[in-house]
């Protein structure tokens, strides 16, 4: 059924606070004017929450504050009141142990700084990667109008005449130093060149990855996801952005409208052809628990197998989001998609419109960027969830980004306890290993690191990077960055810290993969594998025994169902707190 516009005028949330003559109206009121706001913005207007992850130790977000005032200005226009919030940032290049730790807290930091305060809706001001799904997961708890304006990425990375992206050439160069191909003052001299304006990630990494998924959502209006930070039309979406959510107030425009089945399966579908990041995997899960969805890793699997991957984007291809957005960015993704039968074409947007609606009409300015399925970088690109007797709930593999000679291989595990483990081993000449073994880590799952980092794609031995090896299989219960690249597989569920079988994989034992049939395989038998487990003693518990640490350790969900917090699932709904003054 078409979506139907709630009647207007009517009263809203905001009202309970600002509305009447009652001593706590005059309290709420009365405390807000004296920013010199005068009487008749609390007329029953909307009230616009901009919630803002802008921070300066979150440089992906740095400009935010800018925009937000574009952003505000729409709302003016419109006819809203708007009032910037701050909400919690989690920067994935700077906090520790890792930023995956904090997006729950995010979310719940959202979450109720929607419901307790006086917001008829929401802009969601997002960035960096978890900023992202962090603010619509707490949306989506909520159930109140919102819309996402993402910061936009990067311009292109150049050094010496070519394209380097942020994060692809970190890894690259990095492994490039350990071969002898560069030198110290090389990647120095690169480090800058990397990161040349305001923005997020400028390959396909998770940044680039969420924001595309808002705009498939329909969480964002068409063509936010791709268009640079610095490019005035950045500035353009934002301002409509902020007219935009007067209207979906006035409307009843909610999450709930939006966020559906038929929603996250253009998202999935939508990662696949992108070659988007397998973080995203975790954060849709995490979404649509959030919003009462049903999806799990098999949906990926399925929903994904048959899209080809089109963008020539790193860490998978050649160019960056620059490029996508001026080949004509995600709108015309999503139109090939509608084309080849694999989009929901009804499925509604922010715009009030259905997705189909909203790109129908889309050009693309470069096919070499935006490719034809016969040319596509994988003719079968999505995530790959692979399940077998090493990861019984399942592990994911990015296809695009990884070596074709290995993505059926067996090989001598080469066993690294933890990171510390990995760090301290890896360089040393005496490794026993060659580029035919599996690099296995463990013990940096949601529990196990905890916060489950961004280390899955362990760098090389230099011995073996010295004989032009590039890639190596790789194993582990942890995440890796968007912008990595490799036969790296991911997410083992369940984690070693829980007791899945990756905790007692010895260096010696042999693993199995085929991705194509989707098999992880531990070469011992069922009753070897059960009389391990039974000899296996579970970590001590967190590293801090009170505090948020404590809170996420007993509170954490495997990578499989999203690891977010079980008792953060179904609580969707607009109860307004019962007023105290």
């Amino acid at each position: 059924m078409p979506f139907q516009p709630a009647a207007w005028p009517r009263k809203l949330r905001s009202q309970e606070w600002y509305g009447g003559t009652s001593r706590d109206n005059i309290y709420h009121r009365g405390w807000l004017k004296n920013q010199g706001y005068p009487h008749d913005l609390f007329d029953g207007r909307p009230v616009i929450g901009l919630l803002n992850t802008w921070s300066e130790l979150t440089p992906c977000n740095g400009h935010l504050h800018e925009l937000a005032q574009k952003v505000k200005a729409g709302v003016w226009e419109a006819g809203g009141f708007p009032l910037e919030v701050p909400v919690f940032s989690a920067s994935e290049n700077t906090f520790r142990p890792t930023a995956m730790m904090y997006r729950n807290l995010a979310a719940m930091a959202v979450e109720e700084t929607m419901r307790a305060q006086p917001i008829d809706g929401a802009v969601l001001l997002v960035g960096c990667d978890k900023t992202t799904p962090s603010l619509l997961m707490g949306a989506a708890s909520t159930d109140i109008p919102s819309i996402v304006v993402s910061g936009g990425p990067m311009l292109n990375g150049w050094f010496r005449g070519e394209r380097i992206g942020s994060g692809t050439a970190l890894w690259q160069m990095s492994e490039d130093i350990k071969a002898g191909k560069i030198s110290r003052a090389d990647f120095l001299e690169a480090e800058q060149a990397m990161n040349r304006s305001s923005g997020t990630c400028n390959t396909m990494g998770t940044a680039s990855s969420m924001a595309s998924m808002a705009e498939a959502l329909g969480m964002a209006l068409s063509g936010n996801a791709a268009i640079p930070a610095v490019d005035a039309r950045r500035r353009v979406m934002a301002q409509m952005t902020g007219r935009r959510i007067v209207q979906m107030v006035k409307d009843d425009l909610k999450p709930s409208d939006i966020l559906t089945r038929q929603a996250f399966e253009n998202a999935i579908r939508t990662n696949g052809a992108i070659g988007g990041s397998t973080n995203a995997v975790i954060h849709l899960l995490a979404l649509a628990g959030r919003a009462e969805v049903p999806l799990t890793l098999d949906d990926w699997d399925r929903l994904g197998r048959d899209v080809p991957t089109i963008v020539n984007l790193m860490p998978s291809g050649d160019y960056l989001m620059e490029e996508f957005f001026y080949a004509g960015g995600l709108p015309v993704v999503l139109k090939r998609l509608g084309e080849a039968g694999m989009l929901n074409r009804e499925a509604l947007t922010v715009s009030g419109k259905s997705i189909w609606e909203e790109v129908k009409d889309a050009e693309n300015r470069n096919e070499d960027v935006i490719r034809p399925a016969q040319r596509a970088l994988t003719s079968s690109g999505g995530i790959a969830v692979l399940k077998g007797n090493l990861a019984p709930d399942g592990a994911v593999i990015k296809p695009s980004a990884a070596s074709p000679h290995l993505m059926k291989h067996r090989g001598r595990a080469v066993v690294f306890d933890d990171i510390d483990a990995y760090k301290a081993q890896i360089d040393d000449e005496a490794l026993d290993i060659d580029e035919t073994c599996v690099m296995v880590l463990r013990n940096c799952g949601p529990k196990g690191y905890p916060g489950m980092s961004e280390v899955g794609n362990m760098g090389l031995p230099p011995k073996v990077l010295r004989k032009g090896i590039t890639d190596m299989v790789r194993i582990s219960d942890a995440r890796m960055s968007g912008t990595a690249y490799g036969t790296v597989i991911l997410h083992v569920s369940p984690e070693a810290a829980a007791g899945g079988p990756l905790a007692i994989v010895r260096t010696g034992d042999m693993i199995e993969i085929d991705v194509e049939a989707r098999s992880i395989h531990l070469d011992l038998s069922s009753d070897e594998i059960a009389t391990r487990l039974a000899q296996w003693r579970a970590p001590e518990g967190p590293p801090a025994q009170g505090g948020y640490t404590r809170l996420y350790y007993d509170s954490v969900e495997g990578a499989d169902t999203g690891a977010d917090f079980i008792f953060l699932k179904g609580r969707r709904g607009r109860e307004v707190p019962r007023d105290s003054h």
